[in-house]
């Protein structure tokens, strides 16, 4: 069936919002240090592709959290017309239930937040001019319990 077929069947199509997403697609190599530390010892790498249909963003990341932990996770986003809001939910070695994430990307400005029981922080990053890199760092939102949200700074490097 051709693109015009479908389209006038009333198949739907993917919100045009989701463009703002295509900056992540591909294969990134992450590197990072807790707030206060020079040590680079948060290290990983992160996929994000567009599942078939085009309606979600699908990410997988493993990553050495400080030696302290090894995360990984599968995160599906999707946009809500009605919110105007990227949501997700990330499925994670370290977590019995999906965590829900909120995503916005305006130009070359990365927001992410969650807001789930004791986790309570956000992210905001920066794109380099060419998009082949971030830096940006995650904090605890006011009120936020430090130690549960831990606040560090992380970079990106897509890998061609």
């Amino acid at each position: 069936m051709s693109n015009s077929e479908s389209e006038s069947q009333g198949m739907p199509q993917p919100d045009p919002a989701l463009k703002r997403l295509n900056l992540l697609v591909g294969s990134w190599s992450m590197k990072g240090h807790l707030v206060g530390s020079d040590v680079e010892n948060i290290v990983g790498r992160a996929n994000f592709q567009w599942l078939d249909g085009g309606f979600f963003m699908q990410q997988d990341v493993e990553m050495d959290f400080a030696g302290m932990v090894k995360v990984k996770s599968r995160e599906l986003i999707g946009y809500d017309p009605k919110t105007k809001a990227f949501a997700s939910q990330v499925y994670s070695n370290l977590s019995p239930e999906p965590l829900p994430y909120q995503w916005d990307v305006e130009g070359d400005t990365l927001r992410i937040s969650v807001s789930y029981g004791a986790l309570n922080a956000s992210f905001e990053g920066k794109f380099s001019s060419d998009g082949n890199s971030f830096s940006g760092g995650w904090r605890p939102n006011p009120g936020a319990d430090p130690a549960i949200n831990v606040p560090y700074d992380i970079g990106g490097t897509q890998i061609k």
